[in-house]
């Protein structure tokens, strides 16, 4: 989303009150992330390192994809919840938010974008038999229960947080029609292996960050570039094709060589991600605690508590320094009477103490009298 900073000149603002706020100016450029804000994400300020957080992004939209397909969801739905994810999680941390939980709410809200909704039970009832598969369990399903209701709410809850941090602009421009309509313009749109090919990069090229960074026609433009040098396929040079549908060698090279390292890396490990962001978790915890002064166990740390052994530290009459130091005629006052009542309570202590009645004698302690009991003369 831009401000006003991008909006039409004579825009100054809509005053609310005494104060004048920005407008909002919603475009499908906006939803493109400005170069400065792609590193640090929040979750590498959570400690995540870039490996960890790539992996993770990885796995969520596998998850997607996977679940789109056992729900019979047309692709452009699972495209539009794979770049929902990417989006959401450059704004929020991992750390923070269950990617498994998340990658459902962007399951859920893509449907309903791309017009195919599916019920949330069938989401994640196919979420919970992707767990199974991985863990290789046989499957089970799913029992209504407690934690089925806990899990729909945090779905729920997670896709309005979705929608709030995007500004509720989920609009999602796809290359798939794109790529049919430039090779129709370079005439090879009737090779339809060439088609298929540079449809498969484009789908592959969803689980990297390219969607986030650049338009779609410079990725259509990307993936037909590599699916032709893949197919040995000449394409015109003189000039450049992709010139004319607006994009550059800079930008090609850097999307292919994105979806390329996609299958130079190794497999996500889901059970270590999962490891990983769970000690991450600790880590803040333990962090904002200390931060309190508190103990890993939410008790009091002793670096922030005074002497109380005997013999820690020496008992000093601590004042107020702000009302010592003050010059001030009412500081001094305040200061007095606090001395006076100090003072106050130390004579009457003085006076208690003295008041005591003594229990014990010096030569020892009284005896007390015996109980007398009334003699029956029955018994005489």
């Amino acid at each position: 989303m831009a401000t006003a900073a991008n909006a039409p000149a004579n825009s100054e603002g809509i005053l609310i009150g005494d104060k004048v706020y920005s407008e909002v100016f919603l475009t499908i450029d906006n939803s493109l992330i400005p170069e400065e804000n792609l590193s640090p994400t929040p979750s590498m300020q959570d400690g995540l390192d870039l490996y960890t957080e790539t992996d993770l992004r990885i796995l969520g939209c596998e998850l997607i994809q996977s679940a789109g397909i056992l729900l019979r969801l047309p692709q452009v739905a699972m495209a539009t919840g794979q770049v929902l994810f990417h989006r959401f999680f450059y704004s929020k941390s991992f750390v923070k938010h269950s990617f498994e939980i998340v990658s459902m709410a962007c399951m859920n809200l893509a449907s309903k974008i791309e017009e195919a909704p599916r019920r949330i039970r069938d989401v994640i009832n196919v979420f919970h038999h992707l767990r199974q598969l991985r863990g290789k369990r046989s499957p089970i399903p799913l029992i209504l229960d407690q934690n089925y209701i806990n899990t729909k709410n945090q779905v729920i809850k997670a896709e309005r947080r979705v929608l709030k941090e995007l500004g509720f602009c989920v609009h999602v421009k796809h290359p798939h029609k794109i790529i049919v309509m430039y090779l129709q313009v370079l005439e090879c749109e009737k090779n339809q292996t060439l088609v298929q090919t540079a449809w498969n990069y484009m789908n592959d090229s969803l689980r990297t960050n390219v969607f986030v960074r650049f338009q779609a026609e410079t990725i259509a433009c990307a993936c037909i570039y590599l699916a032709a040098r893949v197919l040995q396929i000449s394409l015109p040079s003189r000039p450049q094709w992709y010139l004319l549908f607006g994009a550059t060698e800079e930008e090609i090279k850097d999307i292919c060589v994105t979806t390329l390292k996609l299958y130079t890396r190794k497999k996500p490990n889901y059970e270590l991600l999962e490891k990983e962001v769970d000690k991450r978790k600790v880590a803040l915890q333990e962090a904002k605690l200390k931060a309190k002064g508190l103990n890993p166990d939410g008790t009091p740390a002793l670096s922030t508590l005074g002497g109380f052994s005997p013999g820690s530290k020496p008992c000093k009459l601590s004042l107020p320094l702000p009302i010592v130091q003050s010059n001030s005629f009412l500081s001094i006052l305040l200061f007095a009477l606090a001395l006076l009542l100090s003072i106050h309570r130390i004579m009457w202590t003085v006076l208690a103490l003295k008041c005591i009645p003594r229990v014990f004698s010096d030569s020892g302690h009284h005896s007390l009298p015996s109980p007398s009991y009334p003699q029956s003369s029955h018994y005489k």
